[in-house]
């Protein structure tokens, strides 16, 4: 039977077409076996209920960044219902901008044992590094990506970093995962524009991020 997958894809700034996009290309290789349900933040909650295998969050907490009164989707009742669902053994994947301005929700960043916190204000050459013996990433080399350069907050002591990254900005995180209660947690920093989307490696970790959080398994 297929996993049945609900994906919550794009936001103010990042492009939702780009991001079903690269999520369906990186996932070719088992797509006969995900169900994948589209929905908007405001139908994520809700979509819980139905108690699907893995969640795919690739969209920031604030719904209306540029205005003067910044509204935002995820409130501490939400954190707790995503939380309680992963604990119970649901997987999830925080994808670029699903770990973004959650600083303030703690049942949320308390799941993922980490949060976006900054980055540049211009895109620039990002290298990642793969962390050596990662199930997520084995053999893969160091590839470098026009990107948003993401620096997180991670509690080392509580996950299991694959992925690391550095610009002329300094060094960051940039993939992590584990076991939240009977749940899948991946937390992957990587991509914000098209081109890195669909980098091959990107592309690799997206889809081995997924097998994590569906499967339990790489």
């Amino acid at each position: 039977m297929a996993k049945r997958v609900t994906a919550v894809l794009g936001d103010f700034y990042h492009r939702r077409s780009w991001a079903v996009e690269a999520l369906e290309s990186a996932i070719q290789p088992i797509r006969e076996q995900l169900d994948i349900e589209y929905r908007t933040v405001d139908q994520l909650v809700e979509s819980l209920a139905t108690n699907p295998d893995a969640v795919i969050l690739f969209a920031e907490n604030r719904i209306n960044p540029e205005d003067e009164e910044v509204k935002t989707w995820m409130d501490d009742d939400a954190a707790v219902a995503i939380s309680s669902y992963v604990e119970n053994g649901g997987g999830w994947l925080a994808w670029h901008s699903g770990m973004a301005s959650y600083e303030e929700i703690g049942p949320y960043t308390s799941m993922l044992h980490g949060y976006f916190k900054y980055h540049p204000t211009e895109h620039q050459h990002v290298t990642y590094y793969p962390e050596a013996n990662s199930d997520i990433i084995e053999g893969e080399d160091s590839f470098t990506i026009i990107d948003e350069h993401y620096f997180v907050k991670c509690d080392q002591a509580e996950t299991n970093v694959f992925l690391t990254s550095k610009s002329v900005d300094g060094s960051s995180i940039a993939g992590w995962y584990h076991d939240y209660g009977n749940g899948h947690v991946v937390c992957l920093a990587p991509a914000h524009l098209k081109d890195g989307l669909m980098h091959p490696t990107v592309q690799k970790l997206v889809l081995n991020a997924v097998k994590n959080v569906c499967f339990g398994i790489v």
